[in-house]
């Protein structure tokens, strides 16, 4: 995909869906993939590839201030740093122009909370020290492999190296900058990360009719909020995560990063049957019928349609009106069982070009009473037809991202350089609101800190450049998501320090 990297693709397999997320239990671990690539690679092709009141006071320096030359990702100076970049706020620039993009590093990125969600803790560790980072360069070569102690460090090398993008990969058994003197390749091996999910526009482009490709509008973004409602109520209810983020793309997707300790722990097996568990609909644009589950329904899959029907309704029927032609009947018909009823289907729409889908939905009831077929069974066509509302409503898993530990994929907060726009998180207690295209680009917010005109505050607490923008809100819930993770993950630190008071 253009917005992650994985080492390797597995091959497709077959996935059961488990009767219960109790019954997903691993396999033997599989021996740990070795295979080392270069730190450079030049690619053949182009690669896309209230805080306050959780921290004392004196956690909670702000990140950067445009009164600060250069300033480290804990608020000093580095007398090293690159020159403050100046604002290049001409719409007309390019968006991954290497001034907008350093001047973006500098004022607006969120080192230290992206530093605090990696590592867990705002003491430096080796969850953040043996990191993988790849960074895609402004002239196309891919940097894998590179690693930092800390948040400053990190921010320094992204300033001097200006990357036009960076990918954030698994916790490695080492440090990734060591890989190549240790005397067994074996001893170098992933041992967490962040379980993740992917999910793209280009995967629904068989059943959206308004857009194609990279284009998208809000009509077709409702199959990416459909797809992030059915996945995250299945990773909270049915699996128990909590630390869940759904981060925007920055072009014709989102991003699912969660981070419970169980998750991050999660060995390769695991990762592929939870992939499993999620994916219903299977076969590309030529393999006719796509969901084939078993009835009754299994609770996950009752569930999701639950939250899709009415979706179905008003985003598929009425706006997408995807069996307006000729050629998308022709599909719709493929997956009714009953050949009497499809043939009277047929007829009566063939005698009426270009009735409404909501029309053909409603036919199907309305032939199937008429007594249309005399062989017609109606359990079988209820069958069919929540199989069809899944086939246009479930979600669309780019699964290969989800099975292995060491897929890398776009870090939160970098900037698209087709749209220039920046991968924020997504407010799910706004998702029905969330418009990809109103989302700020990084001009528009250089432009932003450019015409601000309030009060900079004073000394000792000067307002931070993203203050100043619209970019706020989007690292405001930033913070308040990684709040919740270092508070629960101090509550397990301590569990485990206090141990069982019943134990002598």
């Amino acid at each position: 995909m253009p917005h992650s990297v994985s080492p390797d693709v597995m091959p497709q397999e077959d996935s059961v869906l488990s009767d219960a997320p109790a019954d997903l239990l691993p396999p033997k671990p599989e021996a740990p993939d070795t295979a080392m690539d270069e730190d450079v690679k030049l690619p053949n092709k182009s690669l896309d590839v209230k805080l306050e009141d959780l921290f004392p006071d004196d956690e909670e320096e702000d990140e950067f201030t445009s009164s600060m030359p250069a300033s480290g990702a804990n608020g000093k100076t580095e007398p090293n740093s690159p020159p403050m970049a100046a604002l290049p706020t001409d719409p007309t620039t390019n968006c991954s122009d290497p001034e907008i993009m350093l001047a973006f590093y500098q004022r607006l990125f969120p080192f230290r909370q992206l530093f605090q969600w990696l590592n867990y803790s705002m003491k430096p560790s080796n969850n953040f020290a043996n990191r993988e980072f790849a960074f895609t360069l402004q002239n196309d070569a891919y940097l894998r492999y590179q690693s930092f102690p800390n948040a400053d460090l990190l921010r320094k090398d992204i300033l001097r190296l200006n990357p036009s993008r960076f990918e954030i990969g698994p916790i490695y058994s080492t440090n990734p900058r060591d890989r190549k003197s240790l005397r067994k390749a074996s001893a170098f091996r992933p041992i967490a990360k962040e379980l993740v999910f992917d999910i793209d526009l280009t995967d629904y482009d068989e059943i959206r009719t308004c857009c194609t490709g990279a284009n998208i509008c809000m009509r077709c973004w409702q199959f990416i909020t459909m797809a992030i409602k059915v996945v995250d109520a299945a990773l909270r209810e049915d699996f128990g995560f909590q630390h869940i983020m759904w981060v925007y793309s920055g072009r014709r997707g989102a991003h699912a990063w969660i981070s419970d300790k169980k998750a991050r722990e999660m060995e390769d097996p695991k990762r592929r049957a939870i992939a499993g568990y999620l994916e219903v609909v299977k076969g590309g644009s030529q393999s006719g019928k796509k969901v084939n589950v078993r009835h009754p329904l299994h609770p996950h899959i009752a569930r999701s349609l639950d939250i899709l029907k009415d979706h179905f309704q008003s985003d598929i029927l009425q706006r997408q009106d995807p069996w307006e032609s000729a050629a998308k009947t022709d599909s719709l018909l493929s997956l009714i069982p009953d050949k009497a009823l499809s043939d009277a289907l047929r007829r009566k729409w063939d005698s009426a070009p270009g009735r409404a889908s909501t029309s053909k939905w409603a036919d199907i009831d309305a032939l199937a009473k008429s007594g249309a077929s005399k062989t017609l069974d109606g359990k079988a066509l209820l069958e069919a037809k929540k199989d069809i509302i899944l086939e246009y409503t479930y979600p669309r898993l780019d699964a290969e991202v989800s099975k292995k530990q060491n897929h890398l994929l776009k870090s939160p907060f970098v900037v698209h350089p087709k749209t220039g726009r920046v991968c924020v998180p997504i407010d799910l207690a706004k998702l029905d609101d969330f418009d990809p295209e109103a989302v700020p680009t990084v001009t528009e917010l250089l432009a932003e800190i450019d015409a601000w005109k309030g009060d900079e505050g004073e000394e000792g607490n000067k307002i931070s450049d993203y203050e100043k923008t619209s970019l706020k809100p989007y690292v405001e819930l930033f913070k308040t998501h990684v709040a919740g993770l270092l508070r629960d993950e101090r509550g397990v630190k301590r569990e485990r320090e206090e141990g069982d008071p019943m134990e002598f």
